[in-house]
């Protein structure tokens, strides 16, 4: 595997008011890895997933893309999330447009595409998602699983660098789970950089390189699949592991 960096944290504290949410928290993601981040809810698992494509501000520290700072605004900040794609818990789809030009749209208008290259290259996308017969319906008239597939065809449409998922599945009906979690995994298997919030245990064993386990804004731990699940080194890994996987 490359060591090449292509994301990185470097002391990272973020604050809401109070609460300080991210703490001192550091990370490398190097290209072509998928990073899983895991831990108890409120534990800054998707502020530090936002922060990347700066959705989220930090009050100190930086966050690099390829070397780079993150840009604070206007052109730059526009460029950087065509860069790092994000992929929600709510699809955020146009009701009113079709999957095809909800797919093309941004390909037209921030990537400068012409319509029929945009929708060349989204059907390419929905057919790699699984979704090539469904472009000319509307949003509504897909299933939850379906439209996530789509918003993942969409944050692939502009050539990212790298891809954020935010629990991209706990809005969805169990049985629609792994049809999403397996279009992960291709994408994972692509060589694509990810980084991925999600209580999806499984997901975490079978396709990230590196697992980040994560409470009370810190990072607790930091390991492989394999280190983290059989012997995870601190006490609250454990506890929060014996919880989750009884089921």
């Amino acid at each position: 595997m490359a060591v090449e960096p292509l994301i990185e944290l470097r002391d990272v504290n973020k604050y809401y008011g109070q609460s300080h949410v991210l703490q001192d928290v550091s990370l490398t993601v190097h290209r072509g890895e998928v990073v899983v981040v895991i831990g108890p809810s409120g534990s800054g698992k998707s502020t530090l997933c936002r922060t990347v494509n700066r959705l989220e501000t930090v009050q100190s520290g930086s966050i690099l893309l390829d070397g780079e700072p993150l840009p604070d605004e206007g052109r730059g900040l526009a460029r950087l999330r065509t860069e790092v794609g994000m992929v929600f818990q709510s699809f955020n789809l146009f009701a009113h447009k079709t999957v095809l030009q909800n797919v093309s749209l941004a390909q037209i208008k921030v990537r400068g595409r012409k319509r029929e290259d945009a929708d060349r290259r989204s059907r390419e996308l929905l057919d790699r998602v699984g979704l090539a017969p469904q472009a000319d319906k509307y949003p509504a008239q897909l299933s939850g699983g379906q439209q996530q597939r789509v918003a993942i065809a969409r944050a692939l449409a502009m050539d990212p660098k790298a891809l954020l998922f935010d629990e991209p599945t706990s809005a969805l009906d169990p049985e629609m789970i792994n049809e999403v979690l397996d279009v992960m995994k291709q994408l994972a298997e692509s060589g694509m950089t990810m980084v991925v919030v999600t209580h999806e245990m499984g997901f975490a064993r079978s396709a990230a390189d590196r697992v980040v386990f994560m409470d009370g804004g810190r990072i607790v731990e930091d390991r492989t699949p394999e280190e983290f699940f059989t012997a995870p080194e601190s006490e609250r890994a454990k506890d929060f592991l014996s919880k989750i996987l009884k089921h």
